[in-house]
């Protein structure tokens, strides 16, 4: 029997960000400083068999069906295939997939793919090398573009790449970015920059918005709406030049979807967020250790979601950013 993860507003959570790690070996201007951040002690960290168990209560006993493993960089979890073959073993079986930058994913790709994993999602901001290393303080944009092709011919298809656009930097390339997707077959979709960075210097108006992005796309392709249904999904769609390749924009900031939101998140030290921008956090890893039944868990689970805001709140003039960045939140 399972409990679903509601909140007060009607919203059911099934779907699941796990971030496995707040590591990354990039150090993306939106997310992360040049010089790193303090990491978690491994002590806090959840273990391999903690990570397991606590995807285990969400599948079978709170109604997840689908799994996305996050960090930080996920491919830097030692225990990462083991991870997705026990998740792949659940019954129900839920959907797995990755974000990841890709780097070293020519590598684990098969192992992955063996495991279970079935399809991935990989930061992409920019084609040209010396901007991929001023967006991301590292050159490893050759490392990234293997390990998308390793992705796609190992099978973890449909490969989506999530785009970044920051005004001044790689706001003129959306669409050469596109040219790329649609020449591989992969499905490109840009998110507007969100106030997630570890320096809480985002701004607005210097954001590239949904508008901006569908204007310089379409002055170059015919777009025309998905008629797929968009259901819960972050991505609005469009058919490129009648399809059959598609791009979608994430609107996070301009046209929030707080409303179709399905998701739960569980942070690589064990914390439950019942939103991306939510300000508190629920803990399972302290009652887990001192020796909390399945059951337990689960309450606190569902007691964590029943709270969830309405929406994230970006346009109030109270908002505050969350204290952690993504890279500790997962994404």
């Amino acid at each position: 029997m399972t409990t679903p993860l509601l909140d007060r507003y009607g919203r059911r959570a099934t779907d699941l960000r796990v971030s496995l790690t707040d590591r990354c070996n990039l150090r993306c201007a939106y997310c992360m400083p040049p010089e790193g951040l303090p990491w978690l002690p491994s002590a806090d960290t959840l273990t391999d068999e903690e990570t397991s168990r606590l995807i285990r209560i969400a599948v079978t006993r709170l109604g997840v069906a689908e799994i996305r493993f996050t960090g930080g960089e996920p491919l830097l979890r030692p225990g990462l295939v083991g991870l997705v073959a026990a998740a792949a073993a659940l019954r129900p079986r839920p959907k797995l997939s990755l974000t990841t930058n890709a780097i070293g994913l020519d590598k684990t790709a098969p192992a992955l793919v063996a495991a279970g994993l079935d399809r991935v999602n990989v930061s992409l901001d920019t084609l040209d090398e010396d901007r991929f290393a001023t967006l991301a303080h590292r050159r490893r944009l050759p490392d990234t573009l293997r390990g998308l092709h390793a992705a796609a011919a190992a099978g973890l298809t449909p490969v989506k790449l999530n785009t970044v656009l920051m005004r001044g930097v790689n706001d003129d390339e959306a669409v050469r970015l596109l040219d790329f997707a649609l020449d591989h077959g992969y499905e490109l979709r840009f998110i507007e920059q969100m106030p997630l960075d570890a320096g809480h210097v985002w701004r607005r108006e210097e954001m590239v918005t949904a508008d901006e992005i569908l204007a310089a796309l379409t002055a170059r392709y015919t777009l025309t709406p998905d008629p797929a249904h968009r259901g819960s999904a972050p991505a609005e769609t469009w058919l490129v030049d009648g399809g059959p390749g598609k791009v979608g924009v994430i609107g996070s900031v301009t046209r929030p979807f707080c409303g179709d939101c399905d998701r739960t998140r569980l942070t690589a030290d064990g914390q439950v967020r019942n939103c991306l921008f939510a300000r508190t956090e629920s803990d399972l890893r302290t009652p887990m250790r001192a020796g909390a039944t399945d059951d337990d868990l689960a309450a606190r689970w569902v007691i964590a979601m029943a709270g969830k805001a309405a929406g994230h709140g970006i346009d109030d003039p109270t908002f505050l950013q969350p204290s952690r960045p993504m890279s500790a939140i997962g994404g």
